[in-house]
C-alpha cells in the first residue's frame, strides 16, 4: 500500500500542484513561528525541545492518525491518508515549471525575463547577472529542489514505511527542511544580528536527516550520467567538505553531465517591510541557499552551463527518478515496502 499511495499523490501533484501560501504551507509555518516565540528562550535544551515540537510532534501526530485508520476502516483509509501526506509533502512542479520557463526564456533570448523570473523564484538579485550565469543558477536551484522536494522525501517515506512507520519520515523530512530554510533565510534577509540556538540546531538536525537521502540521490543521479566523472567529483568534494550535502549533489551532477557548477552566490532580495516583520520567517516558493563550489568553477574541461545542458538536467533529473521507482517497485515486490 506504500507504493499505491507515492503513486497516488505523485499523479495528483502532476495534475495540481501545490502553490506556495497554501493552507498546509500556512498552518505548518504558523506553527513554526508560534514554537519559536514561546519555546526558543535562547538555552539549548529549549531550542532542542522547539525543534522536536516543530517537527517530531506533527510528525508523529500523523502516524498516529495512519494506525487509526488502519485499524478502525483498513489499510485502504489509511493509503489515501498517507497519499495525502505525500500529496502535502511533495513537489516536483513546485519547481520544474519555474525551471522551465526560464530555459525557455532563455532559449528565446529574453535573458531579462529569464532575469526576472529566477528573481521572483529564488527571491535573489539577478539585475547584472549574465545569461550563462543564470542558467548555471538554475541549474543548481533545480537539483537541489529536486532533491528536498522528491528525493529526499520518497527516501525518508522509504525507510520508515519499512518499519511500519509509513507517513513519519516524510512528514519529518519536509518539516525538517522548511525549519532550517526558514532559520537561514531570517538571519540572512532580514539581517538579524546573530543567529538563535532554534536556528543552529535546525541547521544540525537537517545535515543529519540530509545525510543518507542527498547521497542516495547524488548515487542515482551518478547512475544516469556519467558514472566515473559523477563519483571523482563526489569523492573529491567529500574529501573537502564531508558534511556539506548540497555541495556534493551539485558536484555529483556537474560530473554526470560534464557541466561546470558552481562559484559565487546570488545576493537575497529582502521582503518589503522586513525591518517590522522580523519576528516572521519569510522565504519565496523554494528559497535555497547554493553552496560556493569553487573548485567546480575552475574545472577547465568542464562545459558551460547554456541552454541547451538545461535540458540536459532535466532528462538526468527524470532519468533519476525512473532509478527510484524501479527501486521502491523491487523493494514493494520483496514485501519489504
Amino acid at each position: 500500500m506504500s507504493l499505491f499511495a507515492l503513486v497516488l499523490a505523485w499523479l495528483v501533484e502532476q495534475v495540481r500542484p501545490l502553490r506556495h501560501g497554501s493552507w498546509p504551507n500556512r498552518v505548518l509555518r504558523r506553527w513554526a513561528r508560534w514554537v519559536a516565540r514561546n519555546v526558543d528562550t535562547g538555552k539549548l535544551v529549549h531550542a532542542r525541545v522547539g525543534w522536536v515540537l516543530i517537527v517530531g510532534v506533527p510528525a508523529l501526530a500523523c502516524t498516529l492518525v495512519h494506525w487509526g485508520l488502519q485499524q478502525l476502516l483498513g489499510s485502504f483509509v489509511a493509503m489515501l491518508w498517507d497519499a495525502l501526506l505525500l500529496y502535502a509533502c511533495l513537489g516536483w512542479r513546485s519547481f520544474s515549471q519555474h525551471f522551465m520557463a526560464i530555459r525557455n526564456a532563455l532559449a528565446d533570448g529574453d535573458e531579462e525575463l529569464a532575469r526576472r523570473l529566477l528573481a521572483a523564484w529564488q527571491g535573489v538579485e539577478t539585475a547584472r547577472v549574465p545569461g550563462t550565469e543564470i542558467a548555471r543558477h538554475a541549474i543548481e536551484y533545480a537539483v537541489l529542489s529536486a532533491h528536498r522536494h522528491v528525493f529526499g522525501v520518497v527516501a525518508w517515506y522509504g525507510f520508515t514505511a519499512m518499519l511500519g512507520l509509513a507517513p513519519l519520515g516524510a512528514v519529518m523530512y519536509r518539516l525538517a527542511e522548511v525549519t532550517m530554510r526558514d532559520a537561514r533565510l531570517r538571519h540572512t534577509v532580514l539581517a538579524l544580528s546573530e543567529r538563535s540556538l532554534l536556528a543552529e540546531v535546525a541547521e544540525r538536525a537537517w545535515q543529519v536527516l540530509d545525510w543518507a537521502p542527498a547521497r542516495l540521490t547524488a548515487l542515482s543521479l551518478a547512475v544516469v550520467g556519467n558514472f566515473v566523472e559523477a563519483v571523482s567529483s563526489w569523492r573529491s568534494h567529500a574529501q573537502q567538505a564531508p558534511m556539506d550535502s548540497d555541495g556534493l549533489l551539485l558536484t555529483a551532477t556537474a560530473g554526470a553531465l560534464n557541466i561546470r557548477l558552481g562559484g559565487a552566490s546570488l545576493a537575497r532580495l529582502a521582503p518589503p517591510g522586513h525591518a517590522s516583520a522580523r519576528d516572521q520567517a519569510w522565504s519565496t516558493a523554494d528559497a535555497i541557499f547554493t553552496p560556493q563550489l569553487t573548485a567546480q568553477t575552475g574545472t577547465p574541461h568542464r562545459r558551460e552551463p547554456e541552454v541547451p545542458r538545461m535540458g540536459e538536467v532535466a532528462k538526468l533529473l527524470w532519468r533519476s527518478l525512473g532509478v527510484w521507482l524501479l527501486l521502491l517497485v523491487l523493494l514493494a515486490l520483496a514485501r519489504l515496502l
